[in-house]
């Protein structure tokens, strides 16, 4: 006899396996930050799930966690890719430690890209939600930067006309 806490639903059929789950979770909210569709990306969090952005406060709530991915949207953020690197679980709690990289378009109409790791703890409401979601570059803070100031500088160069005469 397994133990199941009490108040938990009894999955139906055979168990299911969390990590594969959270898999198929992670590609929806891809697909749905991808398409501009961050209301579904935000209905994949607890009611009262943290989003934990660098460089900006934590924001609670699926409407705030919505209004901050698109935020990030408006700065150029597309191309969101998750790969999740392992889940530990037990009962109704999991936690999954993934990478990701992401695509930022510029306002020069160029693209950086950023990759990095996350840390997403997870609670089991009949269906699996994101009670907390945290992460981070892997890049130092100046390589999007200088990536930005090495386009500008090719941009500035002047290309030699092939009338202009050579000298010796």
């Amino acid at each position: 006899m397994s133990y199941r806490s009490y108040g938990s639903p009894t999955p139906p059929g055979p168990l299911v396996d969390v990590e594969s789950t959270i898999r198929d979770i992670n590609q929806d909210f891809c697909t749905a930050f991808n398409t501009g569709n961050y209301d579904a990306c935000a209905a994949l969090y607890a009611p009262d799930g943290c989003f934990m952005a660098p460089h900006h406060d934590m924001v609670q709530g699926k409407a705030a966690i919505e209004r901050l991915l698109q935020k990030f949207a408006d700065l150029g953020y597309e191309n969101l890719k998750l790969e999740t690197i392992r889940v530990e679980s037990s009962g109704d709690l999991a936690v999954e430690i993934g990478r990701y990289t992401v695509s930022i378009r510029q306002s020069n109409g160029t693209t950086v890209m950023d990759r990095g790791k996350y840390l997403n703890s997870w609670r089991r409401f009949g269906a699996w939600l994101k009670v907390a979601d945290c992460w981070s570059s892997s890049l130092p803070p100046h390589t999007q930067e200088t990536q930005q100031k090495q386009l500008d500088n090719d941009e500035r160069m002047q290309i030699i006309k092939p009338d202009v005469p050579r000298s010796a």
